[in-house]
């Protein structure tokens, strides 16, 4: 399971998740997916991502990266990681894309390309390009996406799901022949603060963990998973996070957080060593629901363990 979990969004989605940083900085994580649209490809070329506030520019990546969008349906790729914010309040976010093309079915099932540039790096050995692609000014000032209403950014984490209408933002314009336009549509910006759980796992009083191959077993032995349920569409849900417990101040109860986490439902459970069976109390998989903005512990009590 990836540590930000996407929502399934029906089209283009940017995820955002900023990360608690130091004083007062935060991080932030960029994350491109996409639904299938009457496109066979869409790929631009992102030269640089930046947002705009009330302090200027700040610049969250500058490295080019190019991307297939129709791609993206059941995947995610990383546009910018970690990238430090300074405290302050935003008001949009910008893409600047330095280059771009589309391949268009035709009626008879052919295809044919339009590019920004009929050499675009971004083109496949060979292309032949039909006609021209037009990215208005998004090579200087570059893609605006607004948000709804100015977002303050002070340490919290947060997603932000910028939701993007790749299938209506190519068209061709009256007149203009071969050439089509790229105009994105943006539906518009939902901000979700991510969630996080923070799992716990202590022995009960009576409770002796066993010995395997002459080895005490300990809590530290233990993991904890996290798995998020299945989409209501009946997709697979993805595997399991799996985090190691450990005891950082030493008072016997054994920790693992999971943090970032989007909105949803999720279940808790625990790996023991090899050989080892176990009860707790609650007893496991747990259900557990991550709202939006909502930092929790579930605690869990080691009620038997044996050697199996």
């Amino acid at each position: 399971m990836k540590r930000i979990q996407l929502l399934t969004l029906s089209l283009f989605a940017l995820t955002f998740g900023l990360l608690t940083g130091c004083g007062g900085d935060s991080q932030v994580t960029i994350k491109l997916t996409d639904a299938p649209g009457d496109f066979k490809k869409a790929v631009v070329t992102i030269s640089e991502v930046y947002l705009q506030g009330e302090g200027g520019k700040v610049v969250l990546s500058d490295e080019a990266t190019t991307t297939n969008l129709i791609s993206l349906a059941n995947d995610t790729q990383d546009i910018v990681k970690d990238a430090v914010v300074p405290a302050g309040t935003y008001s949009e976010l910008r893409f600047v894309i330095s280059g771009a093309y589309i391949e268009v079915e035709q009626a008879d099932g052919s295809t044919l390309i339009y590019a920004t540039e009929d050499n675009y790096a971004g083109l496949p050995e060979g292309a032949k390009v039909a006609g021209k692609l037009q990215t208005p000014s998004f090579s200087s000032s570059g893609l605006k996406v607004k948000f709804d209403g100015d977002v303050e950014i002070s340490g919290e984490q947060k997603v932000i799901l910028v939701d993007f209408d790749v299938a209506q933002s190519f068209g061709k314009e009256r007149g203009q022949g071969d050439k089509w336009v790229m105009k994105p549509v943006i539906k518009g910006a939902d901000i979700t603060f991510s969630g996080s759980v923070n799992v716990t796992l202590a022995k009960g009083a009576e409770v002796s963990l066993p010995v395997i191959n002459e080895q005490a077993v300990t809590l530290g032995q233990f993991k904890a998973t996290l798995t998020a349920e299945a989409d209501a569409d009946g997709a697979a849900a993805p595997a399991a996070e799996e985090i190691a417990l450990t005891d950082a101040n030493g008072d016997g109860v054994f920790e693992a957080s999971f943090k970032f986490l989007v909105p949803g439902n999720y279940k808790i459970n625990f790996v023991a060593p090899a050989g080892v069976s176990f009860t707790t109390n609650p007893s496991v998989p747990a259900p557990v629901t991550i709202s939006s903005g909502q930092d929790q512990t579930q605690a869990f009590i080691l009620t038997s363990a044996s050697a199996q």
